[in-house]
């Protein structure tokens, strides 16, 4: 009897020590898995933030060429108003060189002004006008079934 009692007890032993190794390999798969997932959310947050830095360091030099242009092409308008000052001089379409000078002051003048019409129309599109629009029509149909 002893042997089929140790032939009993060793099926019902294996099975119960198969079901914790089970456990215990479950929890240390979700354990691993778990340290995976928390590296990989910070190996994603330090790519974020050297993506960041790098858009930062792009956006800065492209201003950086943006003003530069902006001054080379301040720099070319006044070469472009002296030598058409020049050129009136030279072939004396007008002789006073105060009235060259307002010329090209005035010539200024109006082309800031028509640059200024511009940005006001434009500025028109900054404010979301459709977007308010459908706002207002969304906030009154609610007014509207509110007093039903």
């Amino acid at each position: 009897m002893s042997s089929s009692a140790t032939k009993n007890e060793v099926p019902g032993k294996t099975a119960a020590s198969g079901h914790s190794e089970s456990d215990t390999s479950t929890f240390e798969d979700v354990q691993s898995l778990w340290h995976e997932l928390h590296k990989l959310n910070h190996m994603h947050f330090r790519l974020a933030a050297l993506e960041a830095r790098q858009a930062g360091n792009s956006l800065v030099f492209m201003m950086m060429a943006g003003l530069i242009v902006a001054v080379l092409l301040v720099v070319a308008w006044l070469g472009f108003l002296a030598a058409g000052i020049l050129a009136l001089s030279r072939y004396e379409i007008v002789t006073d060189h105060i009235l060259l000078a307002l010329l090209a002051v005035a010539l200024n003048i109006v082309l800031s002004l028509v640059f200024w019409v511009v940005i006001r129309s434009k500025g028109y599109d900054l404010q979301f006008p459709a977007t308010i629009r459908s706002l207002k029509s969304m906030s009154s149909a609610f007014r509207d079934m509110e007093k039903m």
